[in-house]
């Protein structure tokens, strides 16, 4: 056997939206809701049946597989392949959309029935599990009071299980949906009919010319959004990657600057301190200079205390020879004096 990729839109509806073998679908919503033979679900009606697109790129719709069961709770299921922004509003916007169109102006809420939304993703969306069930609950103590709307979501990257460890049947049915086209046969540990009747019709040789053109068109379809998201991706990582060698060199050069300013600090320190040392050595020659003039001016006093003392005894001398009485031409030629100085001291004493 050659089984189709289940994640493909076409394979996906052709296989859950098939309204003659229904026993599919349910057996798949059995095992996503938990419930067994005692309160499963036994009937349901598919609202938007599988139909092969009447162009090949056509999607049918938003919502993979809609159904109701017998009590009119509503099933919207979804396989998205790639992630895209906002998908927590999105899935929260179909879902409640889904859920108020239920009744017109005027009627009784009452009339309201529950809507569960299950989200098959071929990527990382939530910090749990791979399958994980969101109500609206008390965040504090937990209380599912609003009971009318659930969420399932199966997260298929996170599924690593080996078919040795497979045992509940929801691991079976995620394998089924993760593995199936890289499988030749069915596995041996699928008893369940429901499942079962799903490899058959995902066999390829059991579907026609037009079905595998419609397939093979989407699966391009599908890797060409891929590719486009792998390419955004990656733009978007070159140009992360450039922004981060800017901002390093920047915080380099900022370094660098850094570094030349406390460089351009420590010079403009050194200088300073050199400049503080030739104003004190110009402080310290300048005090020298006092001293200096200080002992010149003393030394001049000594001189002209000197010569002061030195006339003084000249005079006495001169005095002396007067009282000896010797004439001035006689006393001028001894000390040097001229007549009129010596004439001058004999007036004065």
């Amino acid at each position: 056997m050659q089984f189709v990729d289940v994640k493909n839109d076409i394979a996906f509806r052709k296989i859950f939206g098939n309204e003659k073998k229904k026993e599919i679908l349910l057996s798949f919503l059995n095992a996503v809701l938990n419930l067994d033979e005692t309160n499963c679900l036994v009937d349901i009606s598919i609202i938007n049946p599988y139909q092969l697109p009447i162009l090949p790129n056509m999607k049918a719709s938003i919502i993979d597989v809609k159904a109701k069961d017998v009590n009119n709770q509503t099933f919207l299921i979804e396989m998205q392949v790639a992630d895209v922004e906002g998908m927590d509003k999105r899935l929260l916007y179909y879902t409640s959309k889904e859920y108020s169109q239920q009744i017109d102006k005027g009627e009784k809420y009452t009339e309201l029935n529950p809507v569960i939304f299950i989200g098959i993703f071929d990527f990382h969306f939530s910090a749990g599990e791979y399958f994980s069930h969101h109500a609206i609950c008390n965040v504090k103590s937990g209380e599912n009071l609003i009971k009318d709307m659930n969420f399932y979501f199966i997260e298929l990257p996170k599924f690593s299980k080996q078919l040795s460890e497979i045992e509940s049947i929801i691991d079976k049915w995620i394998y089924f949906i993760k593995e199936a086209e890289n499988l030749a046969i069915i596995p041996e540990n699928v008893n369940e009919e429901g499942l079962k009747e799903a490899y058959l019709y995902a066999n390829k040789n059991t579907w026609t010319k037009d079905e595998l053109s419609a397939y093979d068109y989407t699966s391009m379809r599908e890797q060409d959004e891929r590719g486009r998201i792998q390419l955004v991706e990656r733009r978007a990582k070159e140009s992360l990657s450039k922004a981060e060698n800017k901002l390093k060199e920047a915080e380099e050069s900022a370094k660098e600057a850094e570094y030349k300013l406390k460089q351009a600090e420590e010079s403009a320190k050194e200088v300073e301190n050199k400049l503080k040392e030739a104003e004190e050595s110009a402080k310290e020659v300048e005090n020298k200079l006092k001293e200096v003039e200080n002992k010149l001016k003393q030394t001049e006093e000594s001189i002209k205390q000197s010569n002061t003392t030195l006339k003084n005894r000249e005079n006495e001398i001169v005095l002396n020879l007067i009282k000896e009485n010797l004439s001035s031409e006689t006393i001028g030629r001894l000390t040097g004096m001229t007549i009129s100085e010596i004439d001058n001291l004999k007036s004065r004493h």
